[in-house]
């Protein structure tokens, strides 16, 4: 069998400079300070904050952010949930609609598992997939997911969210949770107006909404802006990355993770070649025209990618250029793609490593 033991070569007090590359590694310091800023700011403004744990999905991770004060989880998927419900989280909220009788049958021993489930739904035909399975077993948490701007998913008006919850409160196996929406940033205006319209149509027809969640590390920073939110979901903001600089949320010493990628050839004067690749920096552009942010050469671009090889244009460098052997720290265009490509995530303070964990939700996107 082959020897894969150097993929995971990296211990406390290792030096990051010393690792195989390409590899992710996360910054201890600015990831306890991006924690604590957030979560400092929810609870100034009295709102519950439920981080999104597909950014990072260790449930270390987690435990720090609800060590921190955060109300429960958020996950995407069904097996995402299985994993940090079994290690140890009970209120984990599932944004995502669930549809199909195998879907379905894992996400009812779940719910037999944990004590606060909850889960959305936008559709009729969501809606009566779960009753049917849940009728005469432990009830459902369910909550009506409404675009309010965002355009995915979710009922298009304020009375398609009141019906939606008369079916799911009068369905046996389901409870009315609430409302979930994912909007648009800057949006904090037309949220609430939806969000209002709804609250006072449910309230005539006597359906209680014991939760209102707004959502989003795009529009983290104007959630005190919703006033009808009861609490907010963000995932991004625990590492940071180059669109959330662009947007202003942070700036590049607020980014914990990096890639760290060695410079394996120069063909030119213009153009250096990386180790990393689409399968290391992922291939999401985020509106950008490049594969990520190259710390000390920013006017260096990574122009294109194929699978293992990164291709940076260097024309425009007026200083010095990346050498062969150098390894570079690129901050990624988007973050939580990159967590989902590896087995594992080096830690470190100071160039040091402090510990290495296991993405356990890795690859869990059903």
């Amino acid at each position: 069998m082959p020897d894969n033991s150097f993929a995971v070569v990296a211990k406390a007090g290792d030096r990051i400079a010393d690792l195989s590359t390409p590899r992710p590694v996360i910054d201890e310091d600015r990831l306890a300070a991006n924690i604590a800023r957030v979560q400092s700011y929810m609870d100034q403004h009295g709102l519950n904050f439920r981080p999104h744990i597909k950014t990072h999905k260790i449930p270390a991770l987690a435990v720090a952010q609800t060590a921190a004060g955060a109300k429960g989880i958020n996950c995407q998927k069904v097996t995402e949930a299985e994993v940090f419900a079994a290690a140890g989280f009970e209120d984990i909220l599932i944004t995502f609609n669930i549809l199909g009788p195998q879907k379905i049958e894992r996400l009812a021993r779940l719910n037999d598992r944990i004590s606060a489930l909850k889960v959305v739904a936008d559709s009729e035909v969501t809606v009566n997939g779960l009753a049917a399975h849940f009728s005469g077993h432990k009830p459902l948490n369910v909550l009506v997911e409404c675009d309010t701007g965002g355009g995915r998913c979710g009922v298009q008006t304020p009375g398609e969210a009141a019906s939606l919850a008369k079916r799911i409160a009068a369905a046996d196996g389901l409870t009315f949770g609430g409302i979930v929406t994912y909007p648009k940033p800057q949006s904090a205006a037309a949220v609430e107006a939806f969000i209002a319209e709804t609250l006072a149509q449910l309230k005539a027809e006597g359906i209680a909404c014991p939760i209102v969640s707004n959502g989003g590390t795009p529009s983290l920073f104007e959630a005190h802006l919703v006033k009808s939110a009861t609490e907010h979901r963000a995932g991004t903001y625990i590492y940071n990355d180059r669109q959330m600089v662009r947007m202003g949320h942070c700036t590049e010493d607020d980014c914990a993770m990096h890639v760290l990628a060695t410079v394996v050839s120069r063909p030119n004067a213009d153009r250096a070649v990386i180790d990393a690749g689409s399968k290391a920096l992922t291939s999401d552009l985020q509106g950008f025209s490049d594969y990520g942010l190259i710390v000390g050469y920013p006017q260096a671009r990574i122009s294109s990618l194929s699978e293992e090889h990164g291709v940076i244009d260097l024309a425009n460098c007026t200083g010095p250029r990346p050498q062969i052997g150098e390894k570079l720290f690129i901050i990624p265009n988007h973050t939580c793609v990159v967590s989902n490509l590896f087995d594992t995530m080096v830690f470190h303070r100071g160039g040091v490593v402090t510990r290495v964990e296991e993405v356990a939700a890795r690859g869990l996107v059903w």
